[in-house]
């Protein structure tokens, strides 16, 4: 019955639209994080957005690892789930086994400009079968009176099956 297992992947993206508590926290801290960082690599202030940054100093792509340490505390609230994805009963229940954190966009004069991604990579799924839109799967296998409890996940924008593990 098992088709495989799967890793699925969450592109959550902030900017200052976001309308979350959590997202407008993880958009202050990257952006103050950022115009830290940035100093080293922009000491005599001749550009201005992160994309001239990219093109013109050597290491500049660092910047995406030296501003993570600033969601550290904030992944470490979401408990280990994946935000904004829902099972079909509406709970937060997909688990995060890791992330990466990406600069999309900046301009160090301008927050408004400020975009950010974290990507969560899910913890493996046994994934059973695809209903319409919905991924059944099993989180770890865990078992209930002899049966394997299930989750319907739907696909939506920025989710994505990362990895596929065929079983036998």
């Amino acid at each position: 019955m098992k088709k495989g297992i799967i890793r699925l992947l969450y592109r959550k993206v902030i900017d200052i639209n976001s309308k979350k508590p959590w997202d407008k926290l993880v958009f202050e801290a990257t952006w103050q994080e950022l115009l830290m960082q940035a100093q080293y690599y922009n000491q005599e202030k001749k550009y201005n957005t992160f994309a001239e940054l990219l093109a013109n100093v050597p290491n500049a792509e660092k910047l995406h690892f030296l501003v993570t340490p600033s969601i550290i505390g904030y992944l470490q609230q979401l408990g280990g789930k994946v935000p904004d994805i829902l099972n079909n009963t509406g709970k937060h229940t997909l688990p995060f086994a890791g992330y990466r954190f990406e600069i999309i966009n900046s301009d160090l004069r301008d927050k408004n400009k400020h975009q950010v991604a974290v990507n969560f990579i899910s913890a493996p799924l046994t994934w059973y079968d695809t209903i319409n839109n919905m991924l059944l799967v099993s989180v770890n296998n865990e078992q209930e009176n002899g049966e394997t409890l299930t989750e319907l996940f739907s696909m939506q924008p920025y989710l994505s099956i990362y990895s596929l593990k065929e079983t036998v």
